[in-house]
């Protein structure tokens, strides 16, 4: 078996992030508009808006790799699949349990968010290409 490898890793996770993030937002509009709140629902909503615009972003920056492997790149993948974690996973936490001090997760995974494409940007402004 072959070891595989981590720029793949960075596309399929993106490809894994934007499926789970289209079923989320499914189960969102059809499975939960019935127990959750408005607020609830819409909060759940954008949890899985920025689930999949990042994994579409670790597409990119997976694809990105492909071309160009370094370590700002990586960096990027890193802070863009931390993000979800934290901004969407606690989100989706916060609305499914009511668990409040969850809320207090989700903007260190929007700083994550912030940093990938910082980092991401400031990787392409000092490129040689």
């Amino acid at each position: 078996m072959s070891k595989l490898n981590p720029v793949n890793l960075i596309i399929a996770f993106g490809a894994f992030n934007a499926f789970l993030a289209v079923g989320a937002g499914a189960f969102a509009a059809h499975g939960l508009k019935d127990f959750l709140s408005v607020e609830y629902l819409n909060t759940f909503k954008t949890a899985a808006d920025y689930q999949l615009m990042h994994g579409i972003g670790l597409i990119i920056v997976g694809l990105i790799n492909k071309h160009d492997t370094n370590r700002c790149n990586i960096a990027a993948a890193i802070f863009m699949f931390v993000g979800i974690i934290l901004f969407s996973g606690s989100l989706y936490a916060l609305t499914l349990t009511g668990t409040k001090w969850l809320g207090m997760i989700t903007p260190v995974g929007g700083i994550c968010f912030l940093m990938a494409w910082l980092i991401l940007g400031f990787n392409f402004i000092s490129s040689q290409d």
